[in-house]
């Protein structure tokens, strides 16, 4: 009975009120939307109220019995998804499974095997997602390989105050990597229309139309992994059919956002002519499962209900314009990128970025960076549910942060 109160009193020192976070009771707002799974913050009584009715239901449900909920869900999705994309595999709740299904797909409509990643990529936490990513120091320990896969650079990211790039960058040459380094074995390419465990890269838009050229022309199926960027982050629903609209992807990845509360849920969304998979192929236990499905509908319709994507793009210019008044007065701040409400900024090191994010929470400040700790990156992906008035809190508090940080610098230079 005495653990029993004592794992309810450890559960009950953190309580959510929509971005807010309260740890014992000291309230946080938090500037990364979770694990950039909150879209609609910690809290929201419409989804609770549905997923209690469902616990008294029944929690789970093999996927015999939820094809025509799937199918539901997918009709209400189609709207949003590029041209052609009008079939869906959700029998995942994870974004790991879902890029994993993805490359079956790919694999076995084309009977090839390679994949292509970029650089910096974050594909999933897997063995053989993490190998597709573009990390390696994540792989020094575990050994695997998708045979025929390579890993090319990317270009560098648009920054908000970076001139247009259109037909000036010079990019990686994709079609002699795909001629020397693949023996014609190259099933799929996958990129993130922007990058995120990466560092927050924003590709030109001139760079998703040279890979879909090249990729169209070898057969390769091109899969948009919007594990991010998916359910409103960019301000369209998916990356694919706004900013990055040009890559026009064959396969679009989600999860994340889709659960809108942290519900576990992740599916693929894909031309009918590749809806090639037999059930036994790619499952998993809980995929689709009751809750999982009740909240990804019900996030659909909070996002079109409460207008969410209306208020991401309103409000861009002014986190945008924002961050960049805080890199104007900090030279420690360099690189301001993003859409929508993904942006994400540079430090000097990335000791120096932990520094902020320590610094940070003292402001009662939710901040995450890039590349596990070993990226400069910090990123500011606040809950799409956020109005004006907390974006104003966010770039107050990364104020006082940076201004503390500064003092500390000086005071050190004095002593020394």
């Amino acid at each position: 009975m005495e653990n029993k109160y004592h794992f309810e009193d450890m559960l009950s020192r953190y309580i959510g009120q929509g971005p807010y976070l309260l740890i014992d009771g000291e309230k946080n707002i938090d500037a990364a939307s979770g694990t950039f799974n909150l879209p609609l913050g910690y809290t929201n009584q419409r989804i609770a109220d549905k997923l209690k009715k469902q616990i008294d239901r029944c929690t789970h449900l093999s996927s015999a019995y939820t094809q025509e909920m799937s199918q539901y869900i997918l009709d209400k999705l189609v709207k949003y998804t590029p041209e052609g994309i009008d079939s869906i595999w959700l029998r995942d709740v994870s974004g790991s499974g879902a890029v994993e299904c993805a490359i079956r797909i790919a694999q076995k409509a084309t009977g090839r095997s390679g994949v292509v990643s970029f650089f910096l990529a974050h594909h999933g936490q897997s063995l053989a997602t993490a190998q597709i990513s573009g990390n390696a120091f994540r792989l020094k320990n575990f050994h695997i390989n998708i045979d025929g896969s390579i890993k090319i650079p990317a270009p560098a990211s648009v920054t908000s105050e970076s001139e247009s790039q259109e037909g000036t960058t010079q990019y990686v040459d994709l079609e002699q990597f795909i001629q020397l380094g693949s023996s014609d074995n190259i099933a799929c390419l996958i990129i993130e229309p922007i990058q995120g465990n990466g560092g927050n890269i924003v590709f030109p838009v001139e760079f998703y139309r040279k890979i879909r050229e090249i990729c169209h022309q070898h057969g390769i199926v091109i899969i948009a992994d919007e594990v991010q960027t998916g359910f409103g982050r960019t301000g369209t629903f998916f990356a694919s059919n706004g900013y990055a609209k040009e890559l026009e992807p064959d396969i679009i990845v989600f999860a994340k956002g889709a659960g809108g509360i942290g519900i576990p849920t992740a599916g693929v969304l894909m031309r009918s002519s590749l809806d090639v998979l037999e059930s036994f192929e790619h499952s998993s236990t809980s995929g689709a499962n009751p809750l999982s499905l009740v909240a990804l509908n019900e996030v659909i319709d909070i996002i079109e209900d409460d207008h969410l994507l209306e208020n991401v793009q309103q409000n861009e210019a002014f986190l945008r314009d924002g961050l960049l008044n805080l890199q104007h007065k900090y030279p420690e701040i360099t690189g301001v990128r993003g859409v929508g409400y993904m942006f994400g900024f540079d430090t000097p090191t990335p000791e120096f970025a932990a520094k902020v994010i320590a610094t940070a929470s003292t402001h009662k400040l939710i901040l995450r960076g890039s590349r596990y700790g070993k990226g400069r990156a910090l990123k500011v992906r606040p809950p799409l549910i956020c109005t004006q008035e907390h974006l104003s809190e966010i770039l107050h508090k990364l104020d006082l942060t940076f201004a503390e940080l500064t003092i500390s610098s000086q005071s050190h230079q004095e002593v020394a």
